[in-house]
């Protein structure tokens, strides 16, 4: 009876415990899946996805939406990496340095392409990779004029500096306790005004002196070209891309693909066109005074005006500031032409290949995105005042208008109307605080450009409405 009884016990035990040992190698597998579809993914789990996930940050330098387009200098960088991987890029944005981080750890990035400081505070979980990036802080000052700019951080004593809170500060309140004192920090708290509002502020004069990184300062002076910033004022900061540490050949492609290519033509052009060629356009004004004609082009500015029931000025003052009438101009983003269409824009439009810098092909391309834009306005029951969205749509894309009326509408302001209005918020969209709002969908913009866009193009109009007859 007791052996009976012990074979029914065992049979009994024999089903829980089966049980047990398939969910323990069922979770065991589960684990694993999970891991491999998490973190432990690098190149060849890249290549099978065919695709690279790019971490980094909104800004000037790295990443940015312009004109509906993709752009930046990392990004542009990210897209070469990606297309010599034979992949798509996918580029996610994080708010911070910490949060760029943290999403890189978390899998849900491959690698960050940004100037990440290389400190050792994250050695034990990063793999610095890709160019190795040397930046420095530097003054921001004027370097023509009356004023010599200055040439040794010893002449900074007795002079005004306006700097945000953070490193800028830290570095110049250090660099005057070694100096034994004397500069004059003026610590700028304002959160709607960034390092670039305070670089803008110098290249108009209206304060002396600021401090910014240098690779900020360089592209600054594509816009301002009167800036000197040769003046460092702190050590050299080493930067790179990363990647996490069970990525290793993610690391040494990415290494291997910067060094292949740092003179390449691609990489080359892209350094240009951040850092080096002119964002300024010289303008001319009028063709001829005497004869009332602004334009070569004034017959088609007169042509398809009447299509969007334009005043064929406005549409005159529009090409001017874009091109200044240069039908083969070719700007820093890639604009081409008379009304300076983007490439995408232009397609879209119906340009024939090829025929980007025709004249009257871009005029009527350029009048359909307006019809379009117009549509897209349609809430705004004025039409004069719908006019500056256009406008300001054509500068800056679509969707960072409609951030600047979110905006607006959240801080209580009237989103229907553009001076004092929306066009306040526009300014803020290069301020982290403001493109980070979770009313904004498009991220960094640097909106001075926009903002003075439209006022240059009204003030411009209404010159030539007293010069040129209708």
């Amino acid at each position: 009876m007791k052996v009976k009884e012990l074979k029914l016990s065992a049979k009994s035990l024999f089903l829980p415990l089966f049980l047990i040992f398939v969910c323990c190698i069922s979770g065991c597998r589960k684990n694993h899946h999970s891991k491999e579809e998490g973190n432990d993914r690098d190149l060849t789990q890249i290549k099978d996805s065919g695709e690279l996930v790019v971490l980094t940050l909104y800004s000037s330098t790295s990443y940015f939406i312009y004109r509906g387009q993709e752009m930046g200098f990392q990004y542009e960088l990210s897209e070469q990496f990606a297309k010599s991987l034979g992949v798509k890029l996918r580029i996610e944005v994080a708010n911070n340095v910490h949060e760029l981080i943290q999403k890189l750890l978390a899998g849900e990035g491959d690698m960050i392409a940004y100037n990440l400081p290389i400190t050792k505070e994250w050695k034990d979980s990063l793999i610095y990779c890709g160019e190795d990036v040397i930046t420095h802080q530097v003054i921001v000052q004027q370097g023509n004029g009356k004023k010599k700019p200055l040439k040794d951080v010893t002449e900074l004593i007795g002079k005004n500096i306006y700097v945000k809170p953070g490193k800028y500060y830290d570095r110049l309140v250090n660099l005057n306790n070694e100096l034994g004192g004397g500069i004059l920090i003026h610590k700028v708290t304002n959160d709607s005004i960034t390092t670039e509002d305070l670089i803008t502020q110098v290249a108009q004069g209206k304060i002396p002196y600021t401090v910014s990184d240098n690779d900020l300062a360089k592209l600054n002076k594509t816009y301002y070209p009167n800036l000197n910033i040769n003046l460092s004022i702190s050590f050299d900061q080493r930067s790179s891309w990363a990647v996490r540490k069970d990525s290793p050949e993610l690391a040494a492609a990415a290494n291997k693909w910067h060094k292949e290519n740092m003179t390449s033509p691609a990489y080359t052009a892209s350094m240009k066109r951040y850092f080096e060629n002119s964002k300024m356009m010289p303008h001319s004004p009028i063709l001829s005074l005497k004869e009332g004609k602004i334009s070569h082009f004034d017959p088609l500015f007169k042509k398809y005006s009447k299509e969007i029931g334009w005043d064929w000025r406005m549409l005159a003052s529009l090409a001017y500031t874009e091109s200044n009438f240069d039908t083969t101009v070719v700007s820093w983003a890639g604009a081409k032409g008379l009304m300076q269409l983007m490439p995408a824009t232009a397609r879209a439009m119906g340009v024939p290949p090829g025929k980007e810098q025709n004249p009257e092909e871009s005029i009527k391309a350029a009048i359909k995105y307006i019809m379009a834009t117009d549509r897209s306005f349609s809430m705004i029951p004025d039409k004069q005042e719908r006019l500056n969205f256009i406008l300001a749509s054509y500068n800056a894309g679509l969707g960072h208008i409609y951030d600047a009326m979110a905006l607006a509408e959240k801080y209580g302001k009237n989103k229907l109307v553009w001076k004092d209005n929306v066009e306040n918020f526009i300014l803020l969209k290069s301020n982290e605080e403001y493109f980070t709002d979770p009313v904004c969908k498009n991220g960094y913009f640097r909106g001075i450009e926009t903002y003075n866009f439209v006022r240059n193009i009204m003030s411009r109009f209404e010159s030539y409405k007293k010069k040129i007859k209708s």
